[in-house]
């Protein structure tokens, strides 16, 4: 890479490897058909991704949540917080619903086995059959 091109955008990016990841990154997204903001001026991707940054063309936050964003597996939705009108509706609703409900048995049943159980059905198993093919 250009020396003069990473000496320009130290003062932009602090940390030379965090550099490298955004760098990488833009072009990676420019190999994939992104928009450049400069002339080319016969330069390969990654010169040009650095030359982007030097030249103020692109912000490092943006750069870096645009990263962080693509390296995501699970994207988290932001959903509107609930105004509290509605929270205090929603707790007496389920308070009263919650009075409705101990008047009536419980319907969840559960598998339980003792340990007895469980033991008698674990000497109930029989071992397969040894071959020759393992």
């Amino acid at each position: 890479m250009a020396r003069v091109t990473v000496e320009d955008c130290i003062d932009k990016v602090d940390n030379r490897f965090e550099l490298v990841l955004l760098a990488s990154h833009r072009a990676r997204l420019i190999s994939q058909g992104a928009a450049i903001t400069i002339d080319r001026d016969n330069d390969k991707n990654p010169v040009v991704a650095l030359r982007e940054i030097a030249d103020e063309r692109l912000s490092p936050d943006d750069l870096k949540e645009d990263l962080i964003h693509s390296l995501q597996k699970h994207v988290e939705v932001d959903e509107p917080e609930p105004d509290p009108a509605s929270l205090a509706a929603d707790t007496e609703t389920t308070t009263a619903s919650a009075d409705e409900d101990e008047d009536q048995p419980e319907t969840i049943a559960f598998d339980r086995m003792s340990e007895e159980e469980l033991l008698a059905g674990i000497e109930g198993l029989v071992p397969p059959e040894k071959s020759d093919d393992y």
